[in-house]
């Protein structure tokens, strides 16, 4: 689906879009939707910089969590792994600025994944 020339990715815990795609980083827009989680993940060729927009959520790195809200930034580096979770009751919207040498989807190594995707 294509919204003002952004096309819309949907997947089964909600949807993004891409802002900006070049070749040393790539940003996107995340919606979460309500009780619904990211699989457990780590990247080989690119590090993450999260940052929230709106709503609340739980982001697991490594061995740690951390609550997630409007304002916070969280940095997750290339090769730990991560996901996130949005326990509430309305969508959790949040911007991923990805830098590497590398974007693609299959840079997706899953451990635990809610939708058979692992």
């Amino acid at each position: 689906m294509k919204d003002n020339g952004i096309e819309t990715q949907h997947r089964p815990w909600g949807h993004y879009v891409v802002l900006a795609d070049e070749p040393d980083h790539k940003v996107k827009r995340i919606v979460v939707d309500p009780g619904q989680r990211l699989s457990l993940q780590r990247h080989e060729r690119r590090s993450e910089h999260w940052f929230a927009v709106s709503g609340r959520a739980v982001v697991s790195r490594d061995d740690e969590e951390i609550l997630f809200a409007p304002g916070d930034a969280v940095d997750i580096p290339q090769g730990v792994w991560h996901r996130i979770r949005n326990p509430g009751q309305a969508s959790f919207v949040f911007i991923e600025i990805q830098r590497g040498d590398y974007f693609g989807e299959d840079d997706i190594e899953r451990r635990e994944d809610d939708y058979g995707r692992s």
